[in-house]
């Protein structure tokens, strides 16, 4: 990768792609690059790869996930509630690698004229949060229905009679038009809805973190966040229906069915072959919808397919949640404990301070906890449910332009960016309607087929985590409560390699400590390999890894904060984790015995 020089990274501008790559940037719109129209004010900022929501290169359509957060969050916390020290979060991509850059108020007139705007508007939400909560789960709901019932129309040789009789007088091809702009406006919607109350979710937390800060100056990071801890939220039923679905195999008697070594196609043939199994199945219809539509990633790459897409994923943990159970242990998460150590970290902090003091910290403790579950719900019914939904119906457009000659493979279409994608269509009605060849059959799969390597090649390069000068001291508090960056985190990336090293920092993610063999794991296909007491190594965890987790010791990530799913989660099952390691998948080795400090951040490599 291109090292840092003179205590800054290389500008964007200087940045070495490897040659292989040339041409990359065909595959993005032209305002997602640097620029030497904007080369000053690039410049003038930093930047950092956003390893944590796009690890992996941006295809060109899936940059719609990127492109639809960085409208909806920017908007909310710049012209909406009017955050006073933050505006939006930049993006750009350079060699296919999302960067983001966070603009902050720095005129403390205007902060203070931004803190009136924000005070009626954020406090009016936060005075009505369950009301207005309420309402916001049936307009996500109802998006996701829409999407569900959107028709994707193919062109027929000639159109069905009635479409005369009844003096319709639109077309297949306006319907199929329609449809795909139906698709973005989804998305774009959902997006909208996504960020309606994260910002201050977050800020709530910012602002009780902020306080115990002030009033306990010593106090760590990880025991605020256990203060707020002990939520259920609809995010872990998709991991409940698992855990039910494996108690009523056991209960029917046909556990020895699910647990052989088949395919989840052969076992439900087996299943089907027998009263009891039958019962099960029929279990297993009512959990897929909607708590199956659970991506095996993070939600924002078309091909982290579902558990729907892809059964044998919640079949391999359905098997190992039956093994848990005939092994006498429970499957509950230890909710009641994680919520008696909150409550009593909350009052022995409270009897600490003075009346007036005590007051704020209880009524800032309160909202934390009410707005809360939304930080960890929300994604349930975007990134997983309607984003499910979503990449198959580009992928219905996908088989129309196979079956018109335009690609070789459905999944060639997610090398289209979206705005391509509308031409492309365009050229197909435009060529179903005159009666003339479409130049896309000759235009489009050699620029797919090379878009294909590319983005193999993508994936192969190691870019710089990030790009400018950085400040002196980072203080922007997302950055570091979600991402986990912080000036430290800069210094180790600031190094040219990472040194050979028995320990390794970050943040204390969840309490407790552990010691035992390393699994590591790039990828949700890996997790089967995951062993009964090992110790999870990953980059990211996501939610629909949640039925690994009691099978595992402790969890260690390269990426992340305080608020940043893996966390959470581990917070929430008890499992000790320390996550924002920067470097644990390349420095940690599958079977090395390591020793994890959840209550430190530090993990140590015992035999190296």
């Amino acid at each position: 990768m291109t090292q840092q020089t003179n205590g800054r990274f290389p500008s964007p501008f200087e940045v070495e792609i490897p040659p292989e790559l040339e041409g990359w940037e065909e595959m993005y719109p032209y305002y997602y690059l640097f620029s030497e129209e904007r080369r000053e004010f690039e410049e003038g900022k930093f930047w950092y790869q956003d390893r944590m929501h796009h690890p992996e290169p941006l295809y060109p359509f899936d940059t719609i996930t990127a492109e639809s957060w960085w409208v909806a969050l920017s908007q909310y916390t710049t012209r909406i509630f009017v955050i006073p020290p933050a505006l939006g979060i930049d993006q750009r991509v350079v060699g296919g690698y999302l960067y983001i850059s966070p603009n902050a108020v720095t005129d403390p007139e205007l902060v203070q004229k931004r803190l009136e705007y924000f005070q009626r508007r954020a406090g009016y939400y936060y005075e009505n949060w369950d009301t207005l909560y309420a309402t916001w789960k049936e307009k996500a709901e109802g998006v996701i229905r829409e999407l569900e019932a959107l028709e994707v129309p193919d062109l027929p040789e000639y159109e069905d009679e009635s479409l005369v009789m009844r003096g319709v007088g639109i077309s297949s091809g306006y319907r199929l038009l329609e449809a795909w702009n139906r698709l973005i406006e989804s998305c774009y919607k959902i997006w909208q809805y996504h960020f309606e109350f994260l910002n201050l979710g977050y800020g709530a937390y910012v602002t009780f973190f902020d306080l115990c800060k002030k009033n306990f100056p010593d106090i760590p990071d990880q025991t605020i966040a256990r203060m707020v801890a002990g939520i259920d939220v609809i995010l872990y039923r998709p991991d409940e229906e698992l855990r039910g679905l494996a108690t009523k195999a056991l209960e029917l008697g046909v556990a020895d069915v699910i647990k052989q070594e088949k395919s989840a196609e052969g076992i439900m043939n087996d299943l089907a072959q027998s009263d009891a199994g039958q019962q099960w199945l029929k279990a297993l219809e009512a959990a897929r919808q909607p708590w199956f539509n659970f991506s095996t990633g993070t939600g924002f790459y078309h091909h982290h397919r579902s558990w729907n897409d892809n059964l044998d994923v919640p079949f391999a943990a359905i098997r190992g949640y039956i093994e848990q159970l005939e092994q006498g242990r429970s499957l509950e998460r230890p909710l009641e404990e994680i919520r008696r150590e909150r409550d009593r970290l909350a009052e022995e902090y409270a009897a600490l301070l003075d009346d007036e003091a005590r007051k704020a910290f209880l009524d800032l403790l309160n909202l934390a906890r009410t707005v809360y579950p939304y930080v960890e719900e929300h994604n349930f019914f975007v990134e997983h449910w309607h984003h499910s939904i979503m990449w198959n119906k580009v992928r219905e457009f996908g088989r129309i332009f196979v079956q018109h000659g335009f690609f070789e493979e459905v999944d060639d279409i997610f090398y289209l960016h979206r705005f391509e994608i509308y031409s492309a269509l365009y050229d197909l009605v435009t060529s179903w309607a005159v009666g003339t060849p479409a130049r896309g059959p000759g235009y489009w799969p050699p620029r797919i087929a090379r878009r294909k390597e590319l983005i193999e090649k993508m994936k192969a390069w190691n870019p710089p985590p990030a790009l400018g000068t950085p400040p002196e001291v980072l203080t922007e508090p997302f950055t570091i409560i979600l991402w986990g960056i912080t000036s430290e985190t800069i210094e180790e990336w600031q190094k040219p390699e990472q040194a050979a090293t028995d320990m390794l920092k970050g943040f204390a993610g969840s309490p407790g400590q552990a010691e035992g063999p390393a699994r590591v794991i790039r990828r949700a296909e890996e997790l089967d390999q995951v062993q009964e007491g090992e110790i999870l190594v990953c980059p990211i965890t996501t939610p629909s890894w949640a039925p690994v987790f009691p099978r595992v010791q402790a969890v260690v990530t390269d990426i992340g904060g305080m608020m940043s799913h893996a966390a959470i989660v581990c917070r929430e099952y008890g499992i000790p984790a320390v996550v924002g390691t920067g470097y644990g998948t390349k420095t940690i080795k599958t079977g090395q015995h390591i020793q994890v400090d959840g209550n430190t951040g530090v993990v140590r490599l015992l035999d190296t």
